[in-house]
C-alpha cells in the first residue's frame, strides 16, 4: 500500500518547503519501502511506496512523462494487465516490467477522462497535465483506497490521509458538524450518506466509482461506474455451463490478486466466502504456502447464541485445512483485546470516528501478526454475501407465490423444508407473512433517538436521512432484493469496509484483496438469472454448486447454522467494565460532548447496562454508549491536534 500526498499552486503562489516536509512526517508510522518525491516551485508530489508487486520494486511514483507532460501518483494494484497489454498495444517484452502507474498513465492517453472505466483493480491516483494545466484522478469503484483533498485561492492538495491535509497551515480542522449529526442519528452502520464530505468541513474525499478533474476554477466529479444500470442478463444453455464460466472467472481473478512477491495469506472463516477464496487460492498457489487467520473466542466463552448460530467456527475450519494440506493455520483469540481498548488505535487509523467495533480487536490483531510474517497481500470474501453466495431463499420463495407460479413454489419449498429440518407449513407460514409485509413499509425496530434534540433540529439531519429512505428503523426495505439492490446503487454503503482496509494497509503493509468484490465478479453476479442463486431448495445454491470438490461437503451443505462474530464482546471486556462506566460518566459531564448528545437518553440506556450480561453485546444499549465514547475520544484528541496545528502553523508564520 501506497501513501500518496500532493500541493498544486494556484496564482503563481509558490509553495513552502515545510509544507511537503510536514504532509510526510504523518506517514512516517506507516510501513513502506522507499520515498519519492517532486518538488517544484508550484508543485510537491511523494509517494511513499509499499513495494508488493514484482514491479513495484522499480516502480518510479510519482512518474513524468515531459515529453506529454503528464505526471501520475497513484496507490493502486491493476488486475486487468492482460486485457490492458491487447488494449493498449502494450509490446510483448514490456509486459511483465511495465508498472501499474504507467498503464493508467498510458490508458489517460488514450481513453482521457474515460479511462477509469477501463480499469479493473484497487486504485487511486491523480494526474497532473501540465498542458490543460489541470488535475484527473479517481477512485476504484468500491472504494478500496482513500483519498482526501482540499482546495482554496491558493492550492489544491491531496493524501491518503486526513492528518496529512491537517498539518497545512491554510487547512481548517473545524468539525464538520452535519457529519457528526449523521453519525449519532443514523442507526445504520454509515457515518454519512454524503458521498464527498469527511468529519471536517475543509476536508473532502473522492466517493467510489467517481472520477474527479480539478482546474483553478472548478472541481467537478463524475461517477464513471453505474453497475445496476450496466447490467445485462447473461443467458447459457444449462446450470452446467453457469458454474463452468464461474469457475473459469473466479480462478482468473483470483489469480489476479495473488501477484506478490511476497507471502500470501488470507482471512478463513467457516462461511462459503472466505472458504471459496482460500480453496480457490490454494489450487491456484499449487503447493506454495497459503497462511490462513482465524478468529475464535476467548476460552472462558460459552456460546449464547441460538442454534442457527455458531460463535466459534473452528470445527469448519478445521475440516478446510484437512482438505487443503498447504495452508498454514493462524488461531487467535486476542484475550487482552476488546472494543473499549482498541478505541485510540482505531482512532488513530480511521482518522474519524466509527460505528464497526464489534470486531475491531481481532480485524486489528490479524493485520498485526500478518504484519510479522511479512504477509504482502491478505484475501478475504467481505463482499461476498451480495455477489457469490447471494441467494435468500424465502424472499425468492415469496416472489414466487407473488408471481403464482405454484407448481415451482411446493417444488422448493418442500425441498428447503426438508434440507433445514422444519416442517413444511412452518415455511409456508413464514413465506406467506413475507409476501404480506412487503406491501407495507416495515421499518422494524426504533433505534434509540441519543442525537441532542436541538443539535437535530439545528443541522436537519433526520430530514436527510429520510430523504435517503432512512429513519430510526432502518432503511424501511422490505425485502432481501431491495437490500441487494441498494448495496450497489448507493456508494455510501462502500466507504466502511474500503476506508478501513485501505487505513490498516498503509499502517500494517499488508494489502487486503477481496475476489468478490472484484468488478469482473460483481458483473458476473448481477448477470446471473435468479433461479441460479436459491436451487433444489438451498439458499445461497449457486456458490454451493460451484464449490462442489473445492469445500468439504460439511461446509458446503450446511443451512442450518451461520456464523456470527464478536459474540464474545461483552465477556472480553469485563475487566475494563468500571473503566469503561467512569470514562462514560466522564464524558456525559463534558461540555465538548453534551452539544451533540441527550445526555439523558444515554443514562437512561447505560443503567440497563450497569451489569451487563454476554448476550447484551449487540443491544442498542451497549451500541449507543460506544458511539457516544468513541466520539468523545475522538473530540478529546482532535483537541489536542488543534492545539498542536496552531503551535505549527504559529512556528511557521512567524
Amino acid at each position: 500500500m501506497t501513501a500518496i500526498a500532493g500541493i498544486g499552486s494556484f496564482n503563481e503562489w509558490e509553495i513552502p518547503v515545510h509544507h511537503g516536509d510536514r504532509m510526510l512526517q504523518q506517514f512516517q508510522g506507516f510501513r513502506f519501502d522507499r520515498v519519492q518525491t517532486r518538488r517544484e516551485r508550484h508543485l510537491f508530489l511523494s509517494c511513499s511506496l509499499n513495494w508488493i508487486t514484482p514491479q513495484s520494486r522499480d516502480e518510479e511514483i510519482p512518474y513524468y512523462d515531459c515529453e506529454k507532460g503528464l505526471t501520475i501518483i497513484c496507490n493502486s494494484i491493476i488486475d486487468n494487465r492482460e486485457d490492458l497489454y491487447q488494449q493498449l498495444n502494450i509490446r510483448k517484452h514490456e509486459k511483465y516490467m511495465i508498472t501499474d502507474s504507467q498503464l493508467i498513465l498510458y490508458a489517460y492517453e488514450k481513453w482521457g477522462e474515460d479511462c477509469p472505466k477501463y480499469l479493473v483493480g484497487d486504485f487511486v491516483f491523480m494526474i497532473w497535465n501540465e498542458k490543460k494545466q489541470s488535475w484527473f484522478g479517481a477512485r476504484d469503484f468500491s472504494g478500496t483506497r482513500t483519498l482526501y483533498f482540499t482546495k482554496n485561492a491558493l492550492f489544491f492538495s491531496f493524501a491518503s490521509t486526513m492528518g496529512a491535509l491537517l498539518t497545512l497551515p491554510e487547512v481548517d480542522d473545524t468539525y464538520n458538524e452535519n457529519w457528526i449529526a449523521e453519525y449519532l442519528a443514523n442507526p445504520l452502520t454509515i457515518e454519512s450518506v454524503d458521498l464527498t464530505s469527511t468529519v471536517y468541513q475543509s476536508i473532502y474525499q473522492i466517493p467510489p466509482s467517481h472520477s474527479i478533474t480539478v482546474t483553478k476554477h472548478k472541481t467537478e466529479f463524475k461517477q464513471y461506474c453505474h453497475l445496476l444500470e450496466e447490467r445485462e442478463p447473461l443467458h447459457l444453455k444449462n446450470d452446467e455451463q453457469y458454474i463452468e464460466a464461474f469457475q473459469e472467472l473466479f480462478q482468473k481473478v483470483v489469480d489476479s490478486k495473488l501477484r506478490t512477491f511476497k507471502a500470501k495469506g488470507a482471512h478463513l472463516s467457516g462461511g462459503l466466502d472466505s472458504g471459496t477464496v482460500t480453496a480457490f487460492a490454494a489450487k491456484s498457489l499449487q503447493g506454495e504456502p497459503l497462511h490462513t487467520f482465524s478468529y475464535i473466542p476467548i476460552p472462558k466463552f460459552e456460546d449464547w447464541t441460538p442454534k442457527s448460530r455458531q460463535a466459534n467456527e473452528r470445527p469448519w475450519i478445521e475440516e478446510m485445512l484437512k482438505l487443503y494440506p498447504t495452508l498454514v493455520p493462524h488461531f487467535f483469540s486476542f484475550s487482552e483485546r476488546n472494543a473499549y481498548t482498541e478505541i485510540d488505535e482505531w482512532l488513530n487509523v480511521i482518522e474519524s470516528p466509527y460505528k464497526y467495533f464489534d470486531n475491531t480487536y481481532w480485524l486489528r490483531g490479524i493485520y498485526e501478526q500478518a504484519s510479522a510474517l511479512d504477509i504482502g497481500i491478505l484475501l478475504n470474501g467481505q463482499r461476498g454475501n451480495w455477489t457469490i453466495s447471494w441467494g435468500p431463499a424465502l424472499d425468492y420463495y415469496a416472489s414466487l407465490l407473488k408471481k403464482y407460479r405454484l407448481l415451482h413454489f411446493f417444488k422448493e419449498t418442500n425441498a428447503y423444508s426438508t434440507n433445514i429440518g422444519v416442517d413444511r407449513k412452518k415455511v409456508w407460514s413464514t413465506i406467506i407473512n413475507k409476501k404480506i409485509r412487503a406491501s407495507h413499509v416495515n421499518r422494524g425496530h426504533p433505534f434509540p433517538q441519543f442525537i441532542h434534540p436541538a443539535f437535530a433540529r439545528q443541522t436537519k439531519v433526520y430530514e436527510k436521512l429520510r430523504e435517503y429512505g432512512i429513519d430510526q428503523g432502518g432503511n424501511g426495505l422490505t425485502n432481501a432484493y431491495q437490500v441487494r439492490e441498494q448495496q450497489f446503487k448507493d456508494l455510501y454503503y462502500w466507504h466502511t469496509t474500503g476506508g478501513y482496509g485501505a487505513k490498516m494497509a498503509l499502517k500494517y503493509g499488508v494489502i487486503p484483496r477481496d475476489p468478490t468484490d472484484d468488478l469482473r465478479v460483481v458483473r458476473f453476479c448481477l448477470s446471473l438469472p435468479e433461479d441460479q442463486f436459491v436451487k433444489n431448495g438451498f439458499n445461497r445454491a449457486f456458490i454451493r454448486r460451484a464449490t462442489k470438490g473445492y469445500l468439504p461437503n460439511l461446509n458446503r451443505l450446511n443451512v442450518k447454522s451461520k456464523g456470527v462474530q464478536g459474540a464474545d464482546g461483552l465477556l472480553r471486556l469485563q475487566p475494563n467494565w468500571p473503566s469503561f462506566l467512569n470514562e462514560m460518566e466522564k464524558a456525559l459531564n463534558d461540555q465538548r460532548i453534551q452539544h451533540y448528545i441527550d445526555v439523558s437518553v444515554i443514562r437512561h440506556h447505560l443503567k440497563r447496562i450497569q451489569q451487563p450480561q454476554a448476550n447484551q453485546v449487540f443491544d442498542d444499549d451497549f451500541r449507543i454508549a460506544m458511539r457516544t465514547l468513541i466520539l468523545y475520544r475522538f473530540l478529546i484528541k482532535g483537541g489536542e491536534i488543534s492545539d498542536k496545528n496552531l503551535a505549527n502553523t504559529h512556528f511557521a508564520r512567524t
